[in-house]
């Protein structure tokens, strides 16, 4: 069975990283954007990672503009905006694609393992879904993130055991770290 573990991706200055390296901890790994309106998100995850980061959490940080070219900077004004703004610790991997023949593996697995099920209801949630619809329907079956923020829970084990739309309230987010960091 495949896990995490078997993936390798570039962190923001190029080189290789086998997420190997954070066997054993539990991770959240996300698809961002700098100029979302949830770009906001970076505040509860980084309080969330210096709480946390002691007890085995790992935040994993992919910066994605394919959706609405929302991070169009490279990798280095990404990463200065993210720290000067936000405060981020957390590691912040290459921008990549999360969709179409681009994506990379590591976001066809997580979205395999966990796929999109909706963004919930109400008025905004619902708009975005048809923003969301008009902007991925270029990468047919192979759009496997539906937008910024998308969430992903991984286990100790390096298997994924939640996935997390970007309209999920945050304090649910963290509710379910803190249990998988109890596993």
């Amino acid at each position: 069975m495949a896990t995490v573990y078997d993936f390798t991706v570039k962190d923001n200055q190029g080189n290789d990283v086998s997420l190997k390296d954070y066997e054993g901890k539990v991770l959240l790994i996300v698809n961002t954007a700098t100029g979302c309106g949830f770009t906001p998100h970076y505040d509860p995850l980084e309080a969330m990672y210096k709480e946390l980061k002691e007890q085995g959490l790992e935040i994993l940080d992919f910066p994605c503009n394919q959706f609405a070219g929302q991070a169009p900077d490279s990798d280095d004004k990404i990463n200065e905006f993210c720290t000067m703004k936000f405060g981020t610790e957390f590691p912040r991997f290459a921008k990549i694609d999360v969709n179409g023949d681009d994506a990379i593996p590591l976001f066809a697995f997580l979205a395999t393992e966990k796929p999109f099920e909706g963004f919930g209801k109400g008025v905004k949630n619902v708009a975005l879904n048809t923003f969301a619809n008009a902007n991925n329907k270029k990468y047919g079956d192979k759009a496997y993130i539906k937008w910024n923020f998308t969430k992903f829970l991984v286990n100790r084990a390096g298997e994924v055991i939640a996935r997390f739309e970007p309209t999920v309230d945050m304090d649910e987010v963290k509710n379910a770290v803190v249990e998988a960091l109890k596993g």
